[in-house]
């Protein structure tokens, strides 16, 4: 990446910019994965996650959210929309129209579900695997921050849809793998950064359960130009949430750019519409593939200050 002289607004010490929410992820730190250092042992390394994640839901008493119902519930708790087709390049477009038709077979799995009390959503439980024999072609998925093609491509965006709307209820969220990348600038973003979730059939999830008294239905499909998505439920609700981004910052460490913020989630009383508190959902941070233009840029050096 280049750098230019706009960047360096503010210099931080490393063990100061921990304080103000740099958190190298993971993936980036840790030690190489033996698939990794060799590369041929990766589909062994998936096969692997797979047989270990089928042998969790044959062995565990877990009730898994699976039937629908035509009739919509009666209380509309949340929307969402999110747009299907992003300005990128030829090659890219060709693979967002791709997911497009991804995004038709999956939305019509979830449609109509309902989620019971007691019950378990697991989006891999209920898309099941994409494969071409179901009809999935290639579309945009991300692979360490990259657009790359792939068979059933494309279906975070769904998974997205789903977790921004059940950040908005009571219902419990289980399992969520977050992005370590942020691949693209913010051009058109409608929903604050980090709350988006990684799906790889059948390892990588998004899982909520169902901790209330209330049913709760989705509905998702896919429009003219978005992506839509509905969360009923039989009954008021005595909660409702607002979810947003806090402390959004860029960090330039050792030549490359992270982005860190925090999501936070407000709680509020539905008839009264009193502020019952709030509560930290998530801290992220995230190797960013592309150059922060015209926005300030923390600069994070090593040694004391």
């Amino acid at each position: 990446m280049t750098t230019s002289s706009t960047y360096g607004l503010e210099q931080l010490t490393f063990d100061e910019a921990l304080a103000s929410g740099l958190r190298l992820p993971a993936r980036l730190t840790a030690p190489p994965r033996l698939s990794e250092r060799h590369p041929r042992l990766y589909p062994l390394a998936v096969r692997a996650h797979r047989l270990r994640r089928r042998w969790a839901w044959l062995t565990s008493r877990t009730l898994w959210a699976s039937d629908r119902a035509d009739d919509d519930l009666p209380v509309r708790v949340n929307a969402h929309s999110s747009l299907l087709l992003r300005e990128l390049s030829a090659d890219e477009m060709a693979l967002q129209h791709g997911k497009v038709v991804n995004l038709r077979l999956a939305s019509a799995r979830t449609d109509g579900l309902l989620i019971r009390p007691g019950e378990t959503f697991s989006f891999n439980h209920v898309v099941g695997n994409c494969t071409r024999r179901k009809g999935y072609v290639e579309g945009m998925r991300l692979s360490n921050g990259d657009a790359e093609a792939g068979v059933g491509g494309g279906l975070c965006q769904l998974a997205n849809l789903l977790l921004w709307m059940f950040l908005h209820t009571e219902l419990t969220v289980v399992e969520r793998s977050v992005h370590s990348f942020d691949p693209f600038p913010d051009k058109g973003r409608v929903l604050p950064w980090g709350v988006g979730c990684s799906i790889v059939f059948n390892y990588v999830d998004l899982v909520v359960r169902n901790d209330t008294d209330t049913t709760f239905q989705l509905r998702t499909w896919v429009a003219e130009r978005h992506l839509r998505g509905l969360l009923l439920a039989d009954r008021e609700p005595p909660r409702s949430f607002h979810v947003e981004a806090r402390q959004e910052r860029f960090f330039r460490y050792r030549g490359r750019f992270f982005r860190a913020n925090q999501i936070w989630r407000t709680v509020i009383d539905r008839r009264s519409g009193n502020l019952l508190g709030e509560e930290l959902v998530k801290e992220n941070c995230a190797l960013v593939k592309y150059e922060p233009r015209n926005l300030p840029v923390i600069e994070v050096v090593d040694g004391a200050s």
